[in-house]
């Protein structure tokens, strides 16, 4: 089965020129699904500046992606949003993250009710 996902995301030509091979990138997925809530509000204004500024100079970028619909306009949305930081090292990640866990993680009850899915991976082309 393929998955097609669609996204809202303005990139400006400046965001793309930070983001190359080689670099680290966390993507943290919200799943859809019944009962599922997500304030995206809170998400852009509140949260990922809030994640922005504790991880400080180590997190390069970040950007947002609001789902409109599955693989055809009809069908609902696999997740609700998709966030991505971009790092240039795993370690710089782990270094940054690992001190501010508790604070990032303990602020997603305060936008979602679903339980966000990780997955980090190194940026090829």
């Amino acid at each position: 089965m393929i998955v097609f996902l669609s996204g809202c995301q303005q990139a400006e030509s400046t965001d793309t020129a930070k983001i190359k091979t080689g670099m680290v990138k966390v993507t943290i997925l919200y799943p859809n699904g019944d009962g599922k809530t997500f304030d995206m509000d809170y998400y852009s204004n509140t949260h990922m500046p809030m994640v922005a500024n504790v991880l400080g100079d180590s997190l390069k970028l970040f950007k947002i992606d609001k789902g409109i619909s599955g693989r055809t306009p009809n069908e609902p949305i696999p997740y609700l949003a998709i966030g991505y930081l971009y790092f240039d090292t795993l370690s710089a990640y782990q270094n940054a993250f690992g001190p501010n866990a508790e604070k990032i993680v303990g602020d997603i009850p305060n936008y979602t009710n679903t339980q966000p899915i990780v997955q980090i991976s190194e940026i090829v082309e």
